[in-house]
C-alpha cells in the first residue's frame, strides 16, 4: 500500500527538518511526502529542497491559502492508498506508520494519541487523549472536537466525501472527523505516536483546554459544521 503524507508548510525553518527526518525513515521508496508551501519567507523551501529526495513533492503556492485550504491543496496531489496528515513542526514516533497502517486495514480513518511538547521539545503532557477525553461519536465531537489533524490517517476513499472542504470552516481536522463519523468507520488508536507541538498563538490551549474563541462564535461554527456535514451526506446518498 502506497503512503502519502500531506504537510501544510509556512515559515517552518526551525522544525521542518526534524519533522521530515522522523517521517522519511518510515516510508518506502514508492511513498510520497506532499508539502504545500504557503509562500514561506524564511529558509523552509531551501531546507526542503536540500533533501534531494524523490519522495518529497514540493508545491509552492503563488497566493496565500491559509492552513485549511493549504491542507486541502496538498490532498489534491496525493496518489497513495493511505493518507497521513502532518504538521510541519511535530515529531513522529518511530513506529507510527506501521501501527496506523495496520489499523487502516479494518477502518476508514484512524487517529493516534500524542504527547504534547513546547517549542523547545519540553514535554508538557503525556497524553492528548487524556486531556481531551478523545473518542468516537458524532455529537461528542461536534460539542467538543477530539480529532487532531496531525494524528490522523485515512484511506484514499475518504477523499470522496471530505473534498472539497466547505468554505470558511474553522479547521480541517474537525470537518474530516465529523464526516468520518457520519460516512465512514473512525477508530482511535491508544498508542502515542506523535509528539505534538503546542504554540502560544494556538486558538485553543491543549494543556489547559481553554479557547480564546467567544462562546457565540463556537456555537456558530458548530452549527456551520453540522449543516455542511449533513448536506454532504445527503448529497452522496442521493448520487
Amino acid at each position: 500500500m502506497m503512503i502519502s503524507v500531506c504537510i501544510a508548510g509556512y515559515n517552518g525553518e526551525k522544525s521542518i527538518k526534524q519533522q521530515l527526518d522522523s517521517i522519511l525513515c518510515q516510508l518506502d521508496d514508492e511513498d510520497e511526502v506532499i508539502i504545500s508551501d504557503d509562500g514561506s519567507t524564511d529558509q523552509t523551501v531551501k531546507i526542503i529542497e536540500s533533501y534531494d529526495d524523490k519522495r518529497i513533492k514540493l508545491i509552492q503556492n503563488t497566493q496565500s491559502h491559509g492552513v485549511v485550504s493549504n491542507f486541502e491543496n496538498a490532498l489534491l496531489y496525493t496518489k497513495g492508498d493511505y493518507i497521513f496528515l502532518s504538521d510541519q513542526d511535530d515529531i513522529w514516533m518511530p513506529d507510527k506508520t506501521k501501527v496506523m497502517c495496520e489499523a487502516l486495514q479494518k477502518n476508514d480513518l484512524v487517529v493516534c494519541d500524542a504527547e504534547i511538547i513546547d517549542a523547545d521539545n519540553k514535554l508538557l503532557h503525556t497524553s492528548y487523549y487524556e486531556i481531551r477525553k478523545s473518542g468516537t461519536g458524532f455529537v461528542k465531537n461536534l460539542i467538543k472536537n477530539t480529532y487532531l489533524g496531525c494524528c490522523m490517517a485515512f484511506r484514499k476513499e475518504v477523499l470522496a466525501y471530505i473534498l472539497p472542504f466547505p468554505k470558511n470552516i474553522a479547521m480541517h481536522d474537525i470537518w474530516i472527523g465529523l464526516c468520518a463519523e457520519l460516512m465512514g468507520t473512525p477508530f482511535f488508536i491508544q498508542q502515542r505516536l506523535v509528539q505534538y507541538r503546542e504554540h502560544s498563538q494556538s486558538a485553543t490551549s491543549t494543556t489547559t483546554n481553554k479557547s480564546n474563541i467567544s462562546f457565540y462564535k463556537q456555537i456558530e461554527y458548530r452549527l456551520y459544521f453540522l449543516l455542511h456535514v449533513v448536506k454532504r451526506k445527503l448529497r452522496l446518498s442521493n448520487s
